[in-house]
């Protein structure tokens, strides 16, 4: 069964929008769960622009599902996360600059780095993916990192369903059908949406988790975040 897991981070945008704690980020993660979440995602970036560090400590003793954590793994952010020890990191290579994440890693490039921060997190007992584009070498050499699992960067996918979705999903199925080869888990995430949702996951049935924010949030504002939960879990039934 593929889980989903709630990124509540444009919801700390709001709170910080106006200062204060309205509307209240850890609320908000439990009424998620309540409502059939399977797990909730937090991106603290440095700047704190959305998700506090704080928020992080106080979500961790009160979550009941799986608690997953993504960032670019800078020093201060690896101190988080191996301090909370959540279920899952997800290791995603944004720059500080960037409005939101924009590309999955490098990993010839990057073999090394990436090697150290799986075994440094992986000795912490936290599972670990790291977020890729749907390129198989990029897979392949992900795996040879130690990791648990990658989690595709779906924004192309998302992009180009509106138009042909069995172009769209093609180089995902591949990628999929690599990792799985490679035999690493499967998550998904970014611009994954009611709309592109269902047939992303009717083609890639082995997916783990997908990790979904700006879309919930967004449908929320019309359909209230119970029956947004509820029409998210059920293009992954």
């Amino acid at each position: 069964m593929t889980k989903l897991s709630v990124n509540i981070n444009k919801v700390a945008t709001l709170r910080n929008a106006r200062g204060g704690h309205v509307p209240d980020v850890v609320k908000f993660a439990l009424d998620c769960e309540q409502f059939g979440a399977e797990g909730i995602t937090v991106h603290p970036r440095p700047d704190e622009r959305h998700i506090r560090y704080k928020d992080v400590y106080d979500l961790k003793p009160v979550l009941t599902t799986e608690f997953n954590i993504e960032g670019n793994p800078v020093p201060r952010f690896v101190e988080l996360v191996k301090e909370i020890k959540p279920a899952q990191v997800t290791l995603v290579p944004d720059a500080e600059n960037v409005l939101t994440s924009n590309a999955g890693w490098d990993t010839v490039k990057n073999q090394a780095f990436l090697h150290e921060m799986v075994a440094e997190f992986k000795a912490c007992g936290i599972r670990v993916s790291i977020f890729i584009d749907p390129v198989p070498e990029m897979i392949e050499m992900a795996a040879r990192t130690g990791t648990d699992r990658v989690e595709l960067y779906t924004e192309a996918y998302a992009r180009q369903y509106p138009a042909d979705r069995a172009k769209a999903i093609a180089p995902y199925l591949k990628a999929a059908t690599v990792a799985r080869d490679c035999g690493l888990g499967l998550n998904a995430g970014h611009d994954l949406s009611l709309e592109n949702l269902q047939y992303f996951h009717q083609q890639i049935p082995w997916l783990d988790e997908v990790s979904i924010g700006h879309a919930i949030i967004s449908d929320a504002l019309y359909l209230g975040i119970e029956e947004t939960i509820h029409r998210y879990l059920q293009c992954l039934r």
